[in-house]
């Protein structure tokens, strides 16, 4: 999966090992402060507005504990990966638990909410419990979270990778946002990557960086398969990767023991999911219900313009008091100011749906890719705008266009 770079200057002593060359002086000051900043991006923007400690007492405070500690605690824990311990481990831990606790808090609260439908998911595909622990270093427990590359999700899925594994993404809706089917999908391709590879911590590498970078890296480590044999092959963000995931294994597992206190909670405590064909708005739903919109919001994150499209099955989330409310008063529910919410906006929703077919939409751009016969007009009457728009759009200076590449198209 392609996150945002962390960019890591490892020094390699001859002869030694990956685990005994990984060293913190090695790093830069500026980069050893700066080194989660694309985690920063993703949290820090949504925690300083709700966080609350205010349920917990205890003082966070920086420990400085002896490696013999973070060793134990790594090794105590019940897990199927390995759960190493090296120096570079050992400052993403740091990062955690003493420079970004309050990170931690709201990382601790939301795993309330999305931990368990993780589990679920893992145990129903055989996979270990703690690859749960992966979506903290992709999205920070974030559903609308977006990469500049074009992931997005939890999981952070590419649109080509969320389509393979059966997700609907067009300018309407986006199951990657979605957390079950999200979580579904991801467990499938984790368990494609373990039996590629039959080992964990590579299939973890290549979930980050792809199985062809990982394939380059055994190659170029003589056919050796483990993943600090490999580790200066690799791209430098996923050198990073399997580090930042054991911190955060240890982090989330150890919180407690650093009194870092949850942050306030944003989630109901009890949601239940309807399934519903009916076309609706997400306000009609909070209005006739009596639903907060952000919160509604925040249950169904994958309706990107607060429209269920209606013609097959979608799920509704809800806190868990109003499902039966909404059995009972679906047709009020669907029936409430209609024209103007869904009605009157029918073409703009079947446009937005098309592009499921004939494209894929990020932050409100299509990407459409050309088809043997297509022409430019085609296409510009096809997504309702005009040639010079495209032309300037994608920079083209004639109408001439070849199978096989992709136009963007503002919408």
């Amino acid at each position: 999966m392609k996150r945002y770079i962390i960019y890591i200057l490892l020094a390699f002593a001859s002869g030694a090992t990956a685990q005994e060359t990984i060293r913190t002086d090695s790093l830069p000051d500026s980069i050893a402060a700066d080194v989660l900043l694309d985690i920063d991006y993703r949290l820090m923007e949504h925690t300083m507005q709700w966080l609350d400690t205010t349920e917990c007492d205890a003082v966070h405070e920086v420990m400085q504990l002896p490696d013999s500690v973070y060793m134990e605690r790594l090794c105590s824990l019940p897990y199927v990966i390995e759960m190493p311990y090296n120096p570079l481990i050992k400052r993403y831990i740091e990062i955690y638990v003493n420079e970004r606790p309050k990170q931690v808090a709201r990382l601790k609260r939301l795993s309330e909410y999305y931990f368990p439908i993780f589990e679920d998911a893992l145990h129903r595909h055989g996979l270990p419990e703690e690859l749960k622990y992966l979506p903290v270093i992709e999205s920070g427990l974030f559903a609308q979270a977006h990469s500049p590359m074009g992931a997005a999700g939890l999981w952070q899925f590419m649109p080509s990778t969320a389509k393979g594994y059966g997700l609907e993404v067009n300018s309407l809706v986006d199951e990657r946002l979605d957390p079950l089917k999200s979580t579904e999908a991801a467990c499938k391709f984790l368990r494609h990557l373990y039996n590629i590879y039959q080992d964990w911590n590579l299939a973890i590498a290549a979930y980050n960086c792809g199985p062809g970078n990982v394939n380059k890296a055994i190659h170029r480590a003589n056919g050796e398969r483990d993943f600090w044999s490999i580790f200066p092959f690799l791209p430098k963000e996923t050198r990073s990767y399997l580090p930042l995931f054991i911190a955060a294994n240890y982090a989330m597992n150890f919180a407690d023991e650093h009194n870092i206190c949850p942050a306030e909670r944003i989630f109901p405590i009890a949601t239940d999911t309807i399934a519903t064909d009916k076309r609706q708005h997400l306000l009609q739903v909070a209005t006739v219900l009596d639903i907060d919109i952000k919160e509604l919001r925040r249950l169904n994150p994958q309706y990107q313009l607060d429209v269920l499209p209606g013609g097959k099955i979608y799920a509704l989330c809800l806190p868990q008091e109003k499902t039966a409310v909404y059995i009972a008063m679906e047709d009020s529910v669907v029936a409430y100011k209609a024209d103007s919410l869904i009605n009157n906006r029918r073409k703009q929703i079947e446009l937005a749906q098309k592009t499921s077919a004939d494209g894929y939409s990020v932050n409100g751009i299509t990407y459409y890719k050309i088809k043997e016969g297509d022409t430019l007009s085609g296409i510009a009457k096809k997504f309702r705008c005009s040639v010079a728009q495209l032309q300037r759009w994608n920079s083209l200076k004639t109408t001439n266009i070849r199978a096989g590449k992709t136009l963007k198209i503002h919408r």
